[in-house]
């Protein structure tokens, strides 16, 4: 059974947030809504040494422990259905890494409609290639949430093509697999899912696509190879529309040979480990030190480059 707090979130997210949602009027109207503030906090800014750059048009932000060289780095990539800038909670995640010694990547990429998916892939894939530049591929991971754990899988599958090495691992929370959502399992789950609906995430989806076919592999990595990619964490609840998706990943993962370790929390909603409850806090200690383990002689991540 889930905890008392993470039904109490589940109660206040069916009340607040499912009707965001709800139908394809409301995704246009939370479309065209102004994007919000998408710099690190100033919280964020005196705890940690912070500075920012601009790669291929957007700001990337670099968030390093305090003082100290960073023996592990990371890549985050945000959720927000491909709409909405990176949230507290994101940010929450990424200062615990850092206080674990991690040197995170936070690349700010557009957001629809007024951006697509066919600037992002340009922009990650120059972030990562920067990354390598000063880090070995063996002392990085990639995360994302949602929408951004799409973005990290699809990312990772494209590195190839890119001549690009793969990470020491993917760490995906609750991912938007397929931006089709045609899972046939999909529906029974959205009535369990109290925050996420699919009439509004059709419209983000359309939107992110920007007129192309939704199940390609770089908006739907679901349907992208999986052979040869770093090892794969994923977390997921089973009160969130992504888990049909997640089950449906970690069996072609199995047919195709990608090593895929699967958390399926029960009771959990939608992206669990960015949520302040019992199971959320277990689920992220257990991603910040996943990550923030070092490998014995792992040369140093460097601070990050000046502002």
């Amino acid at each position: 059974m889930s905890s008392l707090q993470m039904r109490v979130v589940a109660a206040f997210l069916r009340l607040t947030r499912k009707p965001r949602m709800a139908t394809a009027d409301k995704g246009r109207a939370r479309l065209a809504e102004p994007k919000g503030p998408s710099g690190p906090p100033a919280r964020l800014r005196r705890r940690h040494d912070v500075t920012t750059r601009r790669v291929e048009g957007f700001e990337c932000h670099t968030v390093a422990p305090a003082g100290r060289l960073a023996d592990r780095a990371a890549i985050y990539l945000h959720g927000g259905a491909y709409v909405s800038e990176i949230a507290p909670q994101h940010w929450a995640l990424i200062s615990a890494l850092a206080d674990a010694g991690v040197r995170v990547e936070v690349p700010s990429y557009g957001l629809a409609p007024q951006h697509t998916y066919r600037e992002a892939y340009p922009f990650v894939t120059a972030v990562y290639r920067d990354l390598l530049a000063e880090v070995d591929a063996s002392a990085i991971t990639l995360l994302g949430d949602s929408a951004g754990g799409g973005l990290a899988l699809g990312l990772a599958q494209t590195l190839p093509e890119a001549d690009l090495p793969q990470p020491r691992r993917l760490v995906l929370v609750a991912p938007w697999l397929d931006l089709t959502l045609s899972n046939p399992e999909l529906p029974e789950v959205e009535k369990r899912d109290p925050w996420l609906s699919t009439p509004g995430l059709h419209v983000a989806a359309a939107a992110w696509a920007g007129g192309d076919d939704p199940a390609g592999a770089r908006l739907s990595p679901l349907n992208g190879p999986l052979a040869g990619l770093a090892p794969i964490d994923l977390y997921v609840g089973t009160r969130d529309i992504c888990l049909p998706d997640a089950l449906l990943l970690r069996d072609r993962c199995a047919v195709e040979g990608a090593g895929l370790r699967l958390t399926v929390c029960e009771g959990a909603v939608h992206v669990y480990p960015l949520v302040p409850v019992p199971e959320g806090r277990a689920a992220a200690r257990q991603i910040v030190a996943e990550v923030a383990t070092a490998a014995p002689g792992q040369r140093p991540a460097a601070a990050g480059p000046a502002s």
